[in-house]
């Protein structure tokens, strides 16, 4: 059974940077694209970043290319999310996500899913 688990998410002020971090168990293999989404409250679930089976590709949202970098570390089954300049238009719910095949470059909907975890940014 995969299973995602994030964590990182606090309280930080506007200009503030953050990195969260998602665990993968239950795969024997890191060959599987890793994504980070988002969910604002009153807002559907959006893209925030990904990343390809290899490390190799990213893709960003516009709101967030140039301030958000996402990494994964193969060996620890692990991605990351470091986040900086933060703004207020940042809070939501973080969800780290991962494909259901291998060798993928990016992360549908249909993706094993975390719990979330949530970010609020102060103005």
């Amino acid at each position: 059974q995969v299973q995602l688990v994030e964590s990182g998410g606090r309280l930080v002020q506007t200009g503030d940077s953050l990195r969260l971090s998602c665990v993968v168990s239950g795969r024997t293999s890191s060959a599987y694209a890793m994504a980070w989404f988002r969910q604002a409250p009153g807002k559907e679930r959006e893209s925030v970043a990904h990343i390809s089976w290899n490390g190799l590709s990213t893709d960003y949202a516009d709101s967030v290319r140039g301030r958000f970098i996402i990494s994964r570390d193969a060996a620890k089954k692990t991605v990351y999310l470091q986040m900086n300049s933060l703004e207020p238009e940042d809070t939501a719910v973080y969800y780290c996500a991962t494909g259901r095949g291998p060798y993928g470059y990016s992360v549908g909907v249909d993706a094993y899913w975390g719990q979330g975890t949530q970010v609020t940014v102060s103005s």
